[in-house]
């Protein structure tokens, strides 16, 4: 048995002298020998050459497999790639396209906002626009005297002069007969221009709150004589300054720092805001325009509700939607040319009578602000609020400047992008 055991490891040492350590590395011999189980013919390659030839193969088979694999890594790597810059190239396009939905209550500046962006970013208004405009100017101008005049009787306010009476009815017969939109005669001019420097007109003139009178009154009877020239054109101011009820859904289209902006005024849309509102669920930003000066002033449809408490109950609703949770929110606080001047002698607590500040701009102002501000429950998302006068163009470009800086940063962080 030990014999057989010593023989069998020498048998072993020889083999492993022979053939190497370990399978496929074979040790060249003088004498091609067959290797065990290779199943090569005598006569043929010895074991060391099929095994090298069998290595080349094995390793070439490896490299071209390894090949394979690496190009289709590469090419799997480089379709990753293309995609990362297909989205970040989609989410750079989405970033530049900018959708802003105006909102507000009625006659709180929307509409005299969205002129301004034709101004600012268009070319303005074109030589049709002014022609167009001209019958609304003398149309604005003549309503606004016949308001304070339809007035009068009601707040129990009598003319300065009896003669004025006879100025008033011929006002009123221009408006029966439904010429407010032709130039005014001479004769009309005239009687235009002594109604609106009667004392009892003036005094009834400082009780608008009291009733429905359009803001630009005082612009347009201060400028009667430029207005009734026979030659008469609208200017910039002119048409920003005019009143016409918007219908249905004005949609303006502009480009602003390399933006594509589209501006939406729904101003005119008066069915019921739940039927619609989700329609603008994926808009950008909303502007919301409250008009300052309207604290002390009731709504045309119902005299018992303050227009800004009525302004505050829409922002809850808006700024609180579900279809706006990750929409910005820009307050437009407008008109503030208005209120500075009305705050002085009308009292901030016929809005607010909880108020016990003074009765001056910034702090009347601050305060309107914080109402609003109070009404947004959500603690991620900021309201970026800016007092504004619709009509100065200046103001208009200096805040809508500030309001897009703010939309970029806001757009590229909810593209990934910032």
């Amino acid at each position: 048995i030990r014999d057989h055991q010593k023989k069998r490891v020498n048998n072993a040492n020889r083999s492993k002298h022979r053939y190497g350590h370990c399978k496929g590395e074979c040790v060249h011999q003088d004498q091609p020998r067959q290797h065990p189980g290779h199943g090569v013919r005598k006569g043929a390659l010895g074991f060391g050459t099929a095994t090298a030839a069998s290595k080349q193969l094995t390793t070439q088979a490896v490299i071209s497999m390894g090949c394979a694999s690496s190009a289709e890594e590469r090419a799997a790597i480089a379709r990753s790639k293309q995609i990362e810059r297909n989205l970040k190239e989609d989410g750079i396009q989405a970033a530049k396209d900018i959708k802003l939905l105006l909102l507000g209550a009625g006659e709180s500046g929307k509409s005299t906002i969205v002129k301004q962006m034709k101004i600012i970013h268009e070319s303005g208004f074109t030589s049709e626009d002014f022609k167009q405009y001209r019958p609304v100017v003398y149309s604005n101008t003549i309503q606004s005297l016949v308001a304070i005049l339809r007035a009068m009787p009601n707040l129990s306010i009598a003319f300065g002069n009896n003669e004025r009476e006879c100025d008033a009815k011929m006002v009123f017969d221009v408006v029966q007969r439904m010429h407010d939109t032709e130039p005014f005669s001479e004769d009309l001019l005239l009687a235009m221009k002594r109604l609106w420097s009667d004392s009892g007109v003036q005094e009834c003139f400082c009780r608008s709150n009291e009733y429905q009178l359009n803001d630009s009154a005082k612009y347009f009877l201060d400028d009667l004589d430029r207005l009734g020239a026979k030659d008469y054109q609208p200017t910039e101011q002119d048409i920003l300054r005019t009143r016409v009820k918007t219908t249905g859904i004005v949609e303006v289209h502009f480009s602003f720092k390399n933006l594509n902006f589209k501006l939406f005024d729904v101003g005119g849309q008066r069915s019921e805001r739940k039927k619609w509102i989700h329609c603008f669920e994926d808009v950008t930003a909303i502007i919301f325009c409250v008009a300052m000066s309207e604290y002390d002033q009731v709504l045309h449809e119902d005299e018992t509700t303050n227009r800004m408490q009525e302004s505050l109950k829409l922002f809850d609703s808006i700024c609180n939607n579900k279809w706006f949770t990750d929409t910005s929110i820009i307050l437009f606080l407008n008109k503030k040319d208005l209120f500075e001047e009305k705050i002085r002698k009308s009292p901030l607590t016929i809005c607010f009578p909880e108020y016990t500040g003074g009765q001056e701009y910034g702090e009347a102002a601050a305060y309107i602000q914080a109402q609003f501000e109070a009404k947004n429950k959500s603690t991620s998302k900021e309201i970026y609020c800016h007092m504004t006068c619709a009509t100065d163009t200046n103001n208009i470009q200096f805040v809508f400047d500030a309001v897009t800086d703010v939309i970029i940063a806001n757009n590229l962080r909810g593209c990934g992008l910032y």
